[in-house]
């Protein structure tokens, strides 16, 4: 195609559905929040759906039953609506297997020079280009659940400091960071109490009983969105696509 002023053309707001990632400690709520999006669809690598009446595949135990599931969601009969990874940190090691395995290695760790985790980059790239299919020709939501970690980031412009981010491999994570359209942080909002014994001052944190998802990054937590979304909102679904709508939002 010939490029010139007449090819330009004005974008619209991205119609398609949300690829949303959501990490947090275990326990938060982030299954729950994934259960409320519309007609879910789990694929599970964990048992984090104990108490929860949801649909699921049976626990997938291996990198090629993960592409089988996502396989069997673009060509079957459905009306899913949301396709739920459950989780990715339970997902990697499987992918580690698989890429071990191909190199006729016990471990991704007997790979020389770090080769391993370079080699599994295709793989996340196979199974996140297969989310894009569902999503984009499918017309489904895609949630991946992931577990924290506390890790040092070193800032070019400031002290290093602690923050809360995806249970993955740099290279994984690097991926789906920049793949995601929110990435949010699930958390139990805390109040800080101060108690004065008339010596010292001690200061302790109280839970509220609210469960929040925060999606604009801070120092304390790796965080985003592309769609202009309040910083913090409750940890639900509801509540999450009320922000997305520009009608709520103005109202």
């Amino acid at each position: 195609m010939a490029i010139s002023l007449s090819s330009i053309s004005r974008t619209t707001r991205n119609s398609l559905p949300p690829r949303v990632v959501v990490h947090g400690d275990g326990g938060v709520g982030k299954s729950t929040f994934a259960a409320g999006a519309y007609n879910p669809i789990f694929l599970p690598f964990e048992d984090g759906l104990s108490g929860m009446e949801v649909e699921a595949f049976p626990r997938l135990t291996s990198f090629q039953e993960t592409i089988d599931a996502i396989a069997a969601l673009a060509e079957g009969e459905h009306d899913y609506g949301t396709a739920v990874v459950d989780s990715l940190d339970w997902l990697e090691p499987l992918v580690w297997a698989h890429v071990a395995k191909a190199n006729g290695k016990n471990s991704i760790e007997d790979i020389p020079y770090g080769k391993g985790y370079a080699e599994a980059s295709p793989l996340w790239r196979q199974i996140l280009d297969g989310l894009n299919y569902l999503r984009e020709t499918r017309g489904m939501a895609v949630i991946l659940i992931a577990h924290s970690q506390i890790k040092r980031f070193e800032a070019p412009d400031s002290e290093p400091f602690d923050r809360y981010q995806i249970k993955l491999h740099r290279t994984a994570d690097a991926l789906v960071r920049e793949w995601c359209d929110i990435l949010g942080f699930a958390h139990h909002e805390t109040a800080i109490k101060k108690e004065n014994n008339g010596f010292t001052t001690r200061a302790r944190g109280v839970g509220t009983g609210r469960r929040l998802l925060r999606v604009a990054e801070t120092p304390a937590c790796v965080a985003k969105n592309r769609y202009s979304l309040p910083d913090v909102l409750p940890l639900s679904w509801d509540a999450l696509m009320g922000a997305m709508n520009p009608a709520a939002q103005a109202a």
